[in-house]
């Protein structure tokens, strides 16, 4: 077939690229959503987005099999453990079917290297979660005046972002001699549970200064333990993710800082890479994309306002 040829088939065609998120009732990945669907359409692609309610493995596989079976061009994924998604996902390699991931990652999150059985997925795209980690507790240790006892609020272990995000804030906190990290509490990503051990960290400790929530539950319920112990004001709550339901407590102080991704660019870029691959050009192993630090003093800016998280 001629290249002229070639090219009008290529053009004519419409790829199905799959995006199968962490979790569907999650603000941030509703925004990621939305990006993703920009992207598509502005490509004439279709986007199928279908995903579990809850964070979790034994939810997900299931989903990302019946995409599988479903025969997309290219799947983009949010793998919900770094470990139990790798055979998941490379039987859809196996089956000719390309995998980015998206937000979290499998493996070490070093994809194409030729090493490991992990590195198979084209490209990781995703905020740079240690970096996330090191904001949060600068803006933590300025909060409380560079002095006190702190902990992580965080969902549980072996989940690429959150873990992460954990490192970055005791890397900096090292740095930081009259600031105390705690043993962190894991919460199974549920609020209620993040809130009563914010209550029990509280009373046994009654100097404690500050929390870092790692992600989005683990600040609302930290957030909710600091109202519920009439100690607003006395420890400072910082958070990781910033959707609309955040504002108020941003604005009431529960919340004194958000530390906001930008889900919409990681869908964006996601589908746009896929599509990149689809069509024959090369595409990075990494993608990285930005952060914006929110607070009482700029939440109303609309250069900032544009960041929280859709519902």
């Amino acid at each position: 077939m001629p290249l002229a040829n070639q090219a009008q088939a290529q053009e004519k065609k419409k790829y199905t690229i799959a995006l199968i998120p962490g979790l569907t009732t999650d603000a941030f990945y509703i925004t990621m959503h939305k990006g993703a669907k920009a992207a598509a359409d502005a490509l004439g692609a279709e986007l199928v987005f279908q995903g579990a309610p809850e964070f979790n493995p034994v939810q997900q596989v299931p989903v990302l099999n019946a995409i599988i079976g479903r025969k997309p061009d290219a799947i983009l994924i949010a793998p919900t453990d770094k470990g139990q998604l790798v055979g998941p996902l490379k039987k859809a390699v196996d089956s000719g079917i390309p995998v980015i991931t998206v937000d979290t990652f499998i493996g070490d999150g070093h994809y194409q290297t030729g090493t490991g059985d992990a590195d198979f997925p084209l490209s990781y795209i995703a905020s740079d979660n240690i970096l996330g980690g090191e904001i949060a507790a600068k803006a933590l240790a300025k909060a409380i005046g560079d002095k006190g006892k702190v902990y992580v609020s965080n969902v549980k272990p072996n989940i690429s972002t959150t873990d992460q995000r954990e490192q970055g804030f005791k890397q900096e906190m090292k740095k930081h001699p009259d600031i105390t990290v705690m043993e962190t509490q894991f919460n199974d990503d549920d609020a209620n549970k993040a809130a009563s051990q914010f209550q029990a960290m509280y009373a046994r400790t009654p100097d404690l200064a500050g929390v870092f929530g790692a992600n989005l539950f683990s600040a609302t319920g930290a957030a909710n333990g600091v109202k519920q112990a009439n100690a607003k004001g006395k420890v400072r709550v910082v958070a990781f993710d910033a959707p609309t339901s955040m504002i108020d407590d941003i604005k009431a102080g529960n919340i004194d800082i958000a530390i906001a991704q930008h889900p919409a660019e990681i869908g964006f870029y996601g589908v746009v890479t896929a599509y990149a691959h689809l069509t024959g050009q090369s595409v990075p192993p990494l993608i990285g994309t930005g952060f914006t630090v929110i607070d009482k003093s700029n939440i109303d800016d609309p250069k900032v306002k544009k960041f929280i998280y859709s519902d």
